[in-house]
């Protein structure tokens, strides 16, 4: 399991129509404040503010084909040769990080091949590494690729 400590929360939320919405710096637009989008935001805080990960090679709820199929990853980050590189997979607190979570993220990795794989719902993350075809955990997220 990966022990993630993340930093303050610093979002921008207003209230809309009776809907909170928080200000998304990475689509520069207001999106809908779900508890996964939440988790979702906090995680790029840890990878931006923590990791030192360039909020410049990070992409989020981008549309891809899996097949015939059309999906949406959550969170994607490339490397320096802005090859995808790592795919996080969030879920809201209440949701379990099980083996159909992790196969989801798998199935995405078809169309999307990263060295780096992680789930989180929050309080739980858990990070896998390619190596050869297996998946091995990490107890620590790599540095940023300089």
């Amino acid at each position: 399991m990966l022990f993630i400590q993340y930093p303050e929360p610093a979002f921008r939320i207003k209230k809309e129509e009776g809907r909170e919405l928080l200000f998304d710096r990475l689509r520069k637009k207001w999106v809908l404040l779900t508890p996964e989008e939440w988790v979702r935001q906090n995680f790029i805080s840890y990878l931006t503010a923590s990791k030192g990960y360039p909020l410049s090679l990070i992409a989020v709820e981008k549309e891809f084909r899996l097949g015939e199929l059309k999906k949406r990853f959550d969170i994607l980050v490339y490397n320096n040769r802005h090859e995808p590189w790592m795919m996080v997979e969030c879920k809201a607190m209440d949701i379990e990080l099980n083996d159909a979570v992790l196969a989801q993220l798998l199935r995405y990795h078809i169309s999307l091949p990263v060295k780096y794989l992680v789930i989180t719902n929050g309080k739980q993350s858990f990070g896998f590494r390619k190596v050869n075809g297996q998946l091995l955990e990490m107890d620590e997220l790599p540095a940023a690729e300089q």
